[in-house]
């Protein structure tokens, strides 16, 4: 390094931009990943006060569930639910299947409150290139089991696109069920059984 250092001017800069821009990445990448867990620290906070004046008050259903869903980007684990046939959506059949799944994933958001009410320890956050990864451990019922939340950046804000508990990811689980209905039968007929299933648990939520 001190022989490339004690060069020409010009080479001298040019390891200098490099060492400059390594650095740049460097910084912004921890920025990135300060900021991602201050928004998921304050998102379980919020969470958890919100559940707290449900029990208090069941009027406040409707705004918990507001609050746990509003990080999501519904349209990005659609998308990945989906896999390649993605592709072969046109634009109203995209947005006709993502406000369903959407619907379906936030009726089902509450319930099991156990994983909100859990007391959670952040362990790792990394972010870099527009994307993070917060691996935490939550304690439910005396057991630890680990959570790790993927989230990437769009519009300057970070959306939460999968959740992996214990090994197992949300979007995972939601690919191998669709992707094997469209397989088997076309996307047709998994867009009519999302419908139906978005009726019946919405029919049961109001009921």
């Amino acid at each position: 390094m001190r022989q490339f250092l004690a060069g020409s001017p010009l080479v001298r800069l040019a390891w200098l931009t490099i060492l400059l821009a390594g650095f740049t990445v460097s910084a912004a990448a921890q920025d990135a990943a300060t900021e991602v867990r201050a928004f998921m620290e304050q998102r379980n906070r919020d969470i958890k006060a919100a559940i707290g004046r449900m029990d208090n008050d069941a009027q406040e259903e409707e705004a918990v569930r507001t609050l746990v869903n509003s990080g999501i980007d519904f349209d990005e684990m659609g998308r990945l639910a989906l896999g390649d046939y993605d592709a072969d959506l046109t634009p109203e059949q995209r947005a006709e299947y993502v406000e369903t799944f959407a619907a379906i994933v936030r009726t089902q958001s509450l319930s099991d409150l156990s994983i909100y009410k859990a007391e959670v320890t952040f362990d790792e956050v990394v972010a870099s290139g527009g994307k993070a990864r917060v691996d935490t451990r939550a304690r439910v019922d005396g057991k630890l089991f680990p959570v790790r939340y993927l989230l990437h950046q769009k519009g300057g804000a970070w959306w939460l696109y999968d959740i992996i508990l214990d090994g197992v990811g949300t979007v995972e689980g939601y690919a191998v069920s669709f992707q094997s209905v469209i397989r088997k039968r076309g996307f047709d007929r998994l867009l009519q059984s999302l419908k139906r299933k978005r009726a019946r648990l919405e029919s049961g939520a109001g009921s």
